[in-house]
Formats: C-alpha cells, structure tokens, sequence
C-alpha cells in the first residue's frame, strides 16, 4: 500500500494535479489530521523536500514507461508482475534520494494538504 501511495502522490505531484490521493486511512479526525501534518511539515528540511521533488520527478517516468506495459498485459497475473516491477523501481528511486517510503509519503500527504508546500515543491521540482 505505502508503495502504491508513492506513486500516487508523485503522480499526482508532478502532473501538477490538486486532487487527493489515496492515502491509506488514517486514525485521527479531519482536523486532527491537518494539524498533525501541519506539524510534521514544519520538521522538513529544504533537502528533504528536493529530494523528494527529485524522487517525484523519477517516478513520474518510472509511471510512464511502465503504464503502456500494464495496459499490454494479459491476465491479472501479468499485471501484477508489471506492478512490482514498477514498485520496486519506485521504491528504488525514493531510496536513491536519500528517503524513506515512509518519508516520501508524509511528505507528499503534506503537500497535497498545504498549498503553499505544493507551490515550493513544484519550484524545486522544475
């Protein structure tokens, strides 16, 4: 699942998207939750947020090269071999970037809730 919201929220991040991912479901009320996040943005470094517009970037190709593959397989046995395949490279390149899955998905929940965040990961994403 963290996997999947990894390519969701780069997805989402660098086509430049608004909608909400699907994040996995979280414990704490709405409110509760933006100011969870609101907290835990503040702890991100500049450096964290580069690296995870880089790793965004990555998968957003990582997205593409493996969509036309996917849409190609036959069987939902097929499929899901090209889901791993691009997971684990997704996976691979939130790692090249210094990050953890677990990093790169609060961050990008944060983002998806923090339009100004947005607005500064988009800059350093260009």
């Amino acid at each position: 699942m963290k996997r999947t919201t990894a390519f969701l929220t780069a997805t989402l991040l660098a086509s430049g998207a608004v909608a909400a991912p699907a994040f996995a479901a979280d414990s704490t009320s709405g409110s509760d939750a933006q100011a969870s996040t609101a907290a835990k943005h503040a702890d991100f470094t500049d450096q964290q947020l580069e690296n995870f517009a880089s790793a965004s970037k990555q998968i957003a190709g990582i997205s593409q090269k493996y969509t036309q593959q996917l849409q190609d397989a036959k069987g939902q046995d097929a499929q899901q071999q090209v889901r791993q395949k691009a997971n684990t490279e997704m996976v691979q390149a939130v790692k090249s970037n210094d990050l953890k899955v677990e990093q790169f998905n609060q961050i990008g929940q944060a983002v998806q809730n923090d339009p100004q965040l947005m607005q500064k990961v988009q800059k350093m994403a260009q």
